[in-house]
């Protein structure tokens, strides 16, 4: 899918100075973090980093996604919880690159519809989507 192939409803924005170890913030207003390596990468660990905001935001975009999937089937996802870890490293072409563990808690169904939930929620979430194909991401039921 390319960006060509959906109709825009929003567009965020956001500009970073001094790439990882500096500042991020929203043109709104609304986000502004200090951003710094983390130690195991170098850094001063001090501020966010740019792993745990991705990690964020494909947590909260993967609860959504899930929500939708749970009211089109009527299932009870009430007390749920999704956590994404991301992880960052050297890739053999000497780069850098990520990978995601998703993993949801959901307390109201069994681990079978919990799963068929999760894996019906990938298909949804945007975040999903965009890295599909590109970046190794593990589904998982706790």
């Amino acid at each position: 899918m390319t960006i060509q192939d959906i109709a825009v409803a929003y567009t965020a924005v956001a500009t970073a100075e001094n790439g990882r170890d500096g500042r991020v913030a929203s043109d709104d207003g609304k986000l502004d973090v200090v951003v710094n390596p983390p130690k195991e990468l170098g850094g001063s660990g001090a501020g966010t980093n740019p792993e745990q905001l991705f990690a964020a935001g494909y947590s909260a975009c993967f609860q959504g996604a899930l929500g939708v999937v749970a009211r089109r089937v009527k299932a009870d996802i009430s007390g749920s919880t999704v956590t994404a870890a991301v992880s960052i490293g050297k890739t053999e072409a000497g780069g850098f690159g990520l990978e995601v563990a998703i993993t949801a808690t959901i307390p109201n169904v069994d681990r079978a519809t919990a799963q068929a939930l999760i894996e019906q929620a990938d298909q949804v979430c945007p975040y999903s989507n965009a890295t599909r194909g590109n970046i190794k991401v593990e589904l998982a039921v706790a």
